[in-house]
């Protein structure tokens, strides 16, 4: 079980779907920092209908995500990837030749709805073995982080140099080539499959919302993206109020979130290796609340709210790492796809409710008022999940079974659970593969390859 090369065709597909992964969310994240500087003058703005600009797009992505990736399992990945980049494509170009608020809502929208997360990772599990597969997937999520830390730096320029409809264009283009790589650069997919490490299994939805170790999980990340998306109703004001020029600031979000970055590393260290998960999510969350209770108190130096800010990022970055290795470790075995497909639809509701929510306090209270309910927001979180128990530090694992073996024998599920440090075992007899949850300090890969063979290339 030792760690294995990708094969051309696995490498192909994760530098063609990351590239698609991170064109997408690129675009979604560009008009962050500017957003609520460059439409407040726009006909018909107000504070709220801003937010809802801001955030709409978390709205159709969390209703369509769970849709979109149950179609792809019926119709296929490249058509449903296909369908979702034109859906963004049109959005972007109606949000680009908007000139009223309405239209970059619409148009924020419809960018959202080509919820396409869900195909592109099942792409990418069909296209990958299953030992090298979870290496794939954290090569998407590094895209992920990238592409968020580079639009917080261009957003600021391309609307100093081209307007808010230049961001917009830009995300046109960014979709077209995506849709390039989608057909040129990305393999052809193979027959589809459902993959539970990914895809949404219906009958198990109503068992993961039963369970409150998840549901506290899904309540994080809720709450996470709530606050980031409220905080950049106001920050783009509150850096321009502080003398900062609009150009400028993706000079100052881009070196406080690589800094953020930095200073995460030792705190994820602790957390997985010295095994201080709890303690220190639960003082990533009260530091959380004091900044940005901070940043609703100390507005008017500038120093304080650039100190607040490293503060409230490398919080937000340290969540963003940890939140989705919980739901790993504590989602049932064979339940991981369906345990992500609900904690990710949270996500982008967050999102949606940051936006409405931020901006109608800033409307009806002020900005200072927004940073002072967002602490509040924080505090209700930290309250939300003080009883929650160490997760077991638990992996998982999925194993293509040996030919020879029967995979519709009772007996191989014991077989499996009896190797040292295996904890949990599914076997999907009609899919040859095993999936499990180990202990990776104690489990002995010698005894588990004696069980699994090596695929050739999907």
């Amino acid at each position: 079980m030792r760690s294995l090369p990708f094969l051309p065709g696995e490498y192909r597909a994760m530098i063609g779907l990351g590239l698609l992964y991170a064109f997408r969310m690129l675009g979604l994240f560009m008009v962050l920092p500017v957003l609520s500087l460059y439409t407040r003058d726009l006909p018909g703005a107000t504070p709220f209908l801003v937010g809802v600009a801001l955030g709409g797009y978390g709205l159709t992505q969390a209703v369509l995500q769970i849709p979109f990736g149950m179609l792809s399992d019926r119709i296929g990945r490249k058509e449903v990837i296909a369908a979702g980049l034109c859906l963004f494509l049109l959005g972007s170009i109606i949000a680009a030749l908007s000139s009223s608020i309405y239209g970059i809502i619409i148009g924020r929208c419809l960018q959202g709805s080509g919820a396409i997360a869900g195909a592109l990772m099942a792409l990418l599990a069909d296209r990958t073995r299953e030992e090298v597969r979870t290496s794939a997937m954290a090569a998407i999520g590094m895209s992920i982080g990238v592409s968020f830390a580079l639009a917080m730096a261009i957003g600021p320029l391309l609307a100093e140099y081209f307007g808010l409809s230049g961001i917009f264009w830009s995300t046109s283009l960014l979709a077209v080539a995506g849709l390039v790589i989608l057909w040129r650069l990305v393999p052809a997919a193979p027959a589809r499959r459902q993959h539970r490490d990914v895809g949404v299994d219906p009958r198990q939805l109503i068992a993961m919302l039963r369970r409150p170790d998840l549901l506290r999980l899904d309540f994080s990340i809720l709450c996470l993206h709530a606050l980031l998306t409220a905080a950049f109703v106001a920050l783009p004001l509150e850096l321009e109020a502080l003398g900062i020029a609009p150009r400028y600031h993706g000079w100052v979000y881009l070196p406080i979130m690589a800094l953020g970055f930095i200073a995460m590393l030792p705190l994820i260290i602790a957390a997985e290796k010295y095994r201080r998960m709890r303690p220190i999510f639960l003082s990533t969350v009260a530091i959380m609340a004091l900044s940005l209770l901070g940043l609703g108190v100390f507005e008017d130096s500038r120093w304080s709210v650039l100190a607040l800010l490293f503060v409230f990022f490398t919080g937000f970055n340290l969540m963003e790492a940890t939140l989705p290795s919980m739901i790993s470790k504590i989602a049932p075995v064979g339940a991981k796809g369906s345990a992500m497909g609900i904690y990710s639809t949270s996500q982008f509701l967050g999102a949606c409710l940051g936006g409405a929510g931020g901006g109608a306090i800033v409307g009806v209270a002020g900005i200072d008022a927004l940073f002072q309910f967002s602490a509040l927001l924080a505090l209700v979180w930290f309250l939300s999940v003080l009883g929650m128990q160490p997760p077991r530090h638990l992996s998982s694992e999925i194993i293509a079974l040996d030919e020879t073996l029967d995979a519709r024998d009772k007996q191989l599920s014991n077989r499996l659970a009896a190797i040292a440090g295996v904890e949990e075992v599914m076997v999907v007899a009609q899919e040859r593969i095993a999936y499990l949850k180990v202990d990776r300090d104690k489990l002995d890969r010698e005894a588990l390859a004696h069980l699994s063979r090596r695929q050739q290339e999907p």
